[in-house]
């Protein structure tokens, strides 16, 4: 991956040369248009991805839209569609790690690429893209982590299944909130934004392979309330598919058994950086 030294003032040079990335491959469309980007995260989300991407069509007049594709086999996201829908950067995942290294593959390009603030969303069609402009607002008025809530006034949650509702009412909301020092109400909700500022600070250093599934969300959340930096949450609309199979990647008994295991490292500060 290489950097555009145009863009990249100001960026701690000694720290990036020790970022520990993903391989990838990048594939470019056009070149950087706005101070922000929207980075949508994916794997195999078939026609999921396709109608969300046909809802943020017009949200490229206001951030670039960026795919962090963790390795998709399924198709779905053809090089023509994706320039017709306005996506600036195609990015493939082909090195070891899940969601967390999907993150740092699109930070660091995000960050290379010179953008002021990033927000972050799920392709698997639960977020509703209308909540983009909330993310970008609260970056230009200097907010550095923005975690999008269904729980805070504004916001909504449709067929959100009880289970989830109270994992993330009941432990995994005043967990993160106990441990970061900030009452958040909805920290499994991927739909976030952050600042470059935040992202490239020394005592962060989320370029790390220890981020390899989903600890990078947690820490992220906890560190950044724990170091003074501006934090907020916003509104915003998470939809669940009113019968069938939920849209997840997590699986029922070992995948949320890990989900809690890293969850309770994050909040006893195991992933902060040893200096």
């Amino acid at each position: 991956m290489k950097m555009n030294k145009a863009l990249t003032e100001g960026l701690p040079m000694t720290s990036r040369k020790l970022w520990e990335l993903p391989a990838c491959h990048t594939r470019v469309f056009f070149g950087r248009r706005h101070p922000y980007c929207v980075v949508v995260f994916v794997i195999n989300e078939g026609e999921r991805i396709r109608r969300q991407l046909n809802k943020m069509k017009g949200l490229a007049e206001q951030a670039d839209i960026i795919i962090a594709d963790g390795g998709s086999t399924d198709g779905s996201l053809p090089m023509v569609f994706l320039r017709e829908q306005g996506v600036r950067t195609m990015l493939i995942k082909t090195g070891a790690g899940r969601l967390s290294a999907q993150m740092r593959m699109a930070f660091a390009y995000a960050l290379d690429e010179g953008y002021d603030g990033i927000v972050t969303m799920d392709g698997n069609d639960k977020d509703d893209p209308l909540a983009v402009p909330a993310f970008l607002n609260a970056l230009e008025r200097g907010y550095d982590h923005i975690q999008g809530s269904r729980y805070i006034k504004g916001g909504k949650g449709v067929n959100t299944p009880l289970s989830r509702h109270l994992a993330v009412s009941c432990i995994h909301a005043p967990l993160i909130s106990l441990a970061s020092g900030y009452r958040y109400t909805d920290t499994t909700n991927g739909f976030r934004a952050y600042s470059r500022k935040f992202l490239l600070d020394e005592r962060v250093l989320p370029f790390r392979n220890v981020f390899a599934g989903y600890e990078l969300h947690y820490y992220l959340a906890i560190r950044a309330a724990r170091l003074g930096f501006n934090v907020c949450e916003v509104p915003v609309v998470r939809s669940y598919p009113p019968g069938g199979m939920i849209p997840t990647k997590i699986s029922l008994i070992r995948g949320n058994a890990e989900i809690l295991k890293t969850l309770f490292s994050a909040c006893l500060g195991r992933f902060n950086p040893r200096r």
